[in-house]
This record gives structure tokens, sequence and C-alpha cells, in this order.
């Protein structure tokens, strides 16, 4: 068993009454590691401003790259959206929050040459590029205030059929959040356009994700979430206006502002 699936246990979601038709997370991600109000967030974190260069730099690597401007912040809104959809508890949006700012940061490393190549990579470039996900873990790894982060920056480009990488994790090895944040990274990548290829028109790249499932790569249950919300999500994510990501405190009350948002 690789480490990484003892350092982040998962356990499968089941469906929960009180939701009816939603989908929730019942025990299906790891406690808090320490006990603290749901209600403050703030106190999940250790309150310095050591995050601030971070988030930074994960703008930095996002605009190395005119087709990948406003990426994370997508990934933020879409990422909440999904998980509000899904019940989830406001530690955990804050993290999918998070994540989707983060989850490239490891693109730091990664030579331009390769980052911004027109055509297809070689697989010896290939391989460079898929070690961006172990990169960006290795990066944000001595902040305490990023320990719940770590999986999905880690994980989110893994597999369910186990094909993924950087690890290889199949089924419920895989993080819970990191297949969030996966769905719509994924929806993201498809209709934004890319040095090596254009955007996708919205119902293909759902199309595509859904023939993903039945590949046996993608997660049903999340997928089916994201494709009924998505068409109100999208159109409401050219309106919202995020604060500056300056860092952890004020990414919680942009989060709050988010929610606030989602709910009107």
């Amino acid at each position: 068993m690789h480490p990484n699936r003892d350092r982040h246990p998962v356990k499968p979601f089941r469906r929960s009454a009180d939701h009816g038709s939603k989908t929730a997370l019942i025990e299906a991600l790891p406690p808090s590691r320490e006990a603290r109000p749901m209600e403050e967030p703030s106190r999940l974190f250790d309150g310095s401003d050591t995050e601030g260069p971070l988030l930074a730099l994960a703008k930095v690597v996002e605009q190395r790259d005119t087709h990948t401007a406003g990426h994370c912040e997508r990934l933020a809104f879409t990422g909440v959206a999904l998980g509000v959809a899904m019940g989830l508890e406001t530690r955990h949006l804050l993290t999918l929050y998070l994540g989707g700012y983060l989850h490239d940061v490891g693109k730091v490393g990664i030579p331009d040459a390769i980052l911004f190549k027109p055509e297809a990579l070689s697989p010896e470039e290939w391989e460079v590029m898929k070690t961006h996900s172990a990169r960006g873990e290795e990066i944000c790894r001595p902040l305490k205030s990023m320990r719940d982060v770590l999986p999905l920056i880690r994980h989110h480009h893994e597999r369910l059929d186990g094909t993924g990488y950087p690890d290889g994790l199949s089924g419920d090895a895989i993080p819970v959040l990191a297949r969030l944040l996966q769905t719509v990274d994924i929806y993201d990548a498809l209709t934004s356009p890319r040095p090596y290829k254009d955007a996708l028109p919205r119902a293909r790249a759902l199309e595509i994700m859904e023939e993903e499932v039945d590949k046996g790569w993608r997660d049903r249950e999340i997928t089916g979430v994201f494709v009924r919300m998505h068409k109100r999500v999208h159109n409401r994510i050219a309106s919202y206006r995020p604060g500056a990501a300056g860092s952890v405190p004020s990414m919680e009350q942009s989060l709050s502002n988010l929610q606030e948002f989602l709910a009107q």
C-alpha cells in the first residue's frame, strides 16, 4: 500500500435522507485534526500571514500563460459551488477554495518549453509535466495551515481506475475533496483554450466528462451533481468578483461572501 493512502484515509459516501436528492458526504472526509467549532473556520488555521507568498506564487504561475488567466479563481468558485451542492461543511469548502488556488503551484518548476509547447508532449516531457502535483505538495508542505490542502494538490490528477498520477491511487483511496476539485478542473480545462487546443463548447465538455465516467476514470456521483448544477454556476461566475487572495483570513472572508452569493 502506498504511504499516501494511509496519510489521507477516505471512506465512500452515501445518501443522506436529510438532503433528499442531494448528495451529502457522510463520514467520507477525514475528521479535523483538532476539534474546533465549524462556525469559526479561521481557527482551523494558524493565523499567520505566511500563506500570502504561496498564494502570490500561485497567481504568478497562472499568469505565466495568458491561456490560464483566471483559472485559479474559477476553480475556487466552482469548487465551492460543487461542495455546497454536495452538503460539505465550511471547513471543507475552505479547503476546496484554497485547493482551487494552489493546485497547480508546482508548475513553477516546469520549464516554459514544456508548459507552453503548442503540440503534443513527448513521453519524456509528459513525465516532467506530471511531476507538478508532487512538486506543489512539497512547496506547500512546510505550512501547517496547508495540511488539509495537500491531498488536493497531490491527487487531483488521479483516476478511479488507478491509471492517474502521481501515485496511481484508485477508487476510495483518492481523497474525496481531490475528486471534487478534479471534476471542476477538468471542466475548466476542456472549456478554456490552451497552446495545444481550442476551447470546447460547454455541452461537449460535459459529454466528455460523462464519457470518462463510463471509462472508469471519474467519480460518477460527483460528476452527476456537477452536470446538474453547471449551468447555474457557469452563468454566475462572470458576475462574481472575488476579493484579493492575499492570505488565508482574506480567503475566509471571500468564502463567506461566496457562500452568501451562491445562496441568492
